[in-house]
Parts: structure tokens; sequence; C-alpha cells
């Protein structure tokens, strides 16, 4: 299966008329083969997309387009459909997002240039929305397992939902066996499946702490989703979330989530390995 990782969207550049310029940008997986290409905002559709798709393929289409900005997602998803391509909402285009970063360091040296603040990777996130009522489990937990049993320990169990890429697998992430990675478990109780059925629609990315007065765990989710796990304000509470935080940095961002019906450890729900992205 080939894939390919796009962006369509306004870039801090006008023409002299004032008429914002798009610019879409493309490449495979690992980023070695990538296609740029610039139109007026009047231009922007899909039409003018699925053109670009077709000169960038010479022949070879993808199977796949991956896309991590909601903004151009209708754009871009009718240009692949129009071709006969799958179309993959994902925050992990990591070779489309270097080479955004990259890309925009060049955009103030341009004669078109705004001078506007640009950051090349921005979605807008709407705010965290709590957990629905209904999936609140009996309790939950901070977790944690070293490196090198991570894998041997979720992938090969009877876990109905189980969400773990390649290329999160810690030995693809060149970590340690003996790191440890953290994470968070949720005990369900008689809502476990349904907890974990609605975690996998709404595609887990990452678990934040976040401090503050109503501090608490935030999962970010799909494009820009962002759900309210947990809220505490207890001392001993704030220090293992901190501490979770920092097994994270020394894991090079990599924990998981893990929905259990119960704390015994004999069945599982589902597991998702996470990362920001």
């Amino acid at each position: 299966m080939s894939v390919w990782q796009a962006d369509f969207y306004r870039r801090p550049l006008k023409t002299e008329r004032g008429e914002p310029i798009w610019e879409l940008l493309l490449c495979d997986a690992d980023g070695s083969l990538t296609y740029r290409q610039r139109c007026l905002q009047s231009q922007a559709n899909p039409q003018w997309v699925a053109r670009q798709f077709q000169q960038f393929s010479e022949g070879q289409l993808a199977t796949t387009v991956q896309v991590f900005r909601p903004q151009c997602l209708g754009l871009i998803g009718e240009a692949a459909k129009q071709l006969g391509m799958a179309i993959e909402a994902t925050r992990r285009t990591y070779a489309l997002k270097r080479l955004l970063l990259l890309l925009a360091r060049e955009y103030p040296q341009e004669a078109n240039y705004t001078g506007e603040e640009y950051d090349p990777l921005a979605v807008d996130r709407p705010p965290p929305l709590p957990l629905p009522e209904k999936l609140w489990g009996d309790g939950w937990r901070f977790a944690r397992i070293e490196a090198g049993d991570l894998v041997d320990t979720f992938a090969d169990r009877p876990i109905p939902i189980v969400e773990m890429p390649d290329l999160l697998k810690p030995i693809h992430l060149g970590l340690s066996s003996t790191v440890t990675v953290p994470g968070v478990a949720i005990d369900g109780g008689k809502a476990s499946m349904q907890l974990a059925r609605w975690l996998q629609a709404a595609r887990p990315v990452a678990i934040d702490y976040r401090g503050g007065e109503f501090g608490g765990l935030v999962l970010e989710a799909g494009l820009n989703d962002r759900a309210i796990l947990a809220t505490f304000d207890d001392p001993e509470a704030i220090a293992c979330a901190r501490r979770f935080e920092q097994r994270k940095q020394e894991a090079g961002g990599l924990h998981f989530l893990l929905v259990q019906p119960d704390d015994t450890g004999r069945t599982y729900s589902g597991f998702w390995l996470l990362q920001a992205a």
C-alpha cells in the first residue's frame, strides 16, 4: 500500500492585489518524494488539487492520502475521492510536518511575504469536553511498564481492541528495553466495553496532564478533539501526574491507555499506544 501525506492551506503570502496564496505540499511517508505547488485562493478547489495529484503520481496514484489539518480535509478528501484514493485523517503525518517546518523558514525571504505571525502546524483546537457520564468507570490510576515487556504483554493478548502502530513500538523509537513507559489504566466496570468502543471511535492520540485549579488528564483524539478524562486537586495525585509527564519525556513521548473491567489484570477491553503528534 502506498501512502501520501498532504497539506493544502493558505500561506503567509499574498499577490500584489492582496489575494491570499495557497500551497499544496505532498510527500510520501518517509519524506523522500515531495511535491510543492501554489495557487490563488480563488483557484483553491478539489479539481485543482486532483490535477496536482495526477502530476505528482506520474501514473502511480497512492492508495491512501493522509491529512492532519481539519481545515483542508474537505478539499483534499474530495480530490482524493475523484481519483479513487482513500483519505485518512491523522495527526501522525511526521514527514509532512517536518517539511512544513522547514519550508516555513523560507517565507520571510519572499517578496510577497505578509509579515504575519505564522505557525505551519497550527489547527483550531476546541476546549476539552467532559467524558460522557454514561462512560465513567469505577476508577482509574497511573500505570507503567518496561519498554521491553510492552509488546509481549499486550500485542498477543485476547483484547477486543488493540491499537499498537508499528512506528510507535519501542524498538522503532530506539528505546532501551529498560525504559519505563507510563500509562493510564481505567477500570471501566460494566461500562468497560462501551468505553473502549467510544475511545476507538474517538481515535486516541495522547494523554496530557494539565495543571491549575481545575487540573487533570486531557485526552487528545482525532484531528483536534479533546476530552477530559479526570480532574483532581489532591497533592498526591498531582505529584503522580507530574511523574507521569516526566516518564513520558524519558520515553520519547511514548505512553499508553488501558481500559479493563477491573483491576485484576486478567482481562482487558482496550489498549492504545500513544504519542503526541
